[in-house]
């Protein structure tokens, strides 16, 4: 298996980690958390190293130059170069230029991009691993809650197909058999 395999079976792995994923009315950074979270966890899972706010290669912008940006999760692995991940809910071209020195570095990058659709391919080598988000705005005006169902593969269920407005006769028992007779 190439590398390259490799790193497509990396982010289809991660991506099926977060199809599974559900959640109702949450604020722009409790997704980002449970995000993390579930990355976090995905990495754990395969016996890796994880670090939380790793420092990234990539230094801060002026004024802040002299400090150095960090990756929402790093992970050791062995036998293999260590894995980067970013995740954010739009497309941050500062993102892409943290995961692109975190490639030429020898990390693999991984951006988890999260929202409602329409999401913009960054540039290789940077692998995108999609969650799609509906959002909505909160009733008490303060922003946007966000909800995700799981993807589960499984068809939707069956409708009826008596139309909605029609009458429908049900022939209902009586009694049912167990029951004893009236005044018996």
């Amino acid at each position: 298996m190439t590398v390259s395999e490799q790193v497509e079976q990396l982010a289809a792995s991660l991506a099926d980690r977060l199809d599974a994923l559900s959640f109702t009315d949450l604020t722009t950074d409790q997704v980002t958390a449970r995000l993390i979270d579930t990355v976090a966890g995905w990495a754990g899972n395969q016996g890796w190293r994880v670090y939380r706010r790793a420092p990234s290669v990539l230094p801060l912008p002026p004024p802040m130059s002299a400090r150095q940006s960090v990756l929402d999760v790093a992970c050791a692995r062995p036998g293999g170069p260590p894995i980067v991940v970013e995740v954010d809910h739009g497309t941050r071209r500062r993102t892409w230029a943290k995961l692109l020195a975190e490639a030429d570095a020898g990390r693999i990058p991984l951006w988890v991009r999260w929202g409602p659709g329409r999401f913009v391919a960054p540039p290789p080598p940077i692998l995108m691993v999609t969650c799609e988000v509906t959002g909505r705005s909160d009733p008490t005006g303060s922003g946007r809650m966000h909800s995700r169902l799981p993807r589960d593969g499984r068809p939707p269920p069956a409708h009826s197909a008596v139309r909605v407005g029609e009458a429908v006769a049900l022939e209902l028992p009586l009694a049912s058999p167990e029951a004893p007779a009236a005044g018996g």
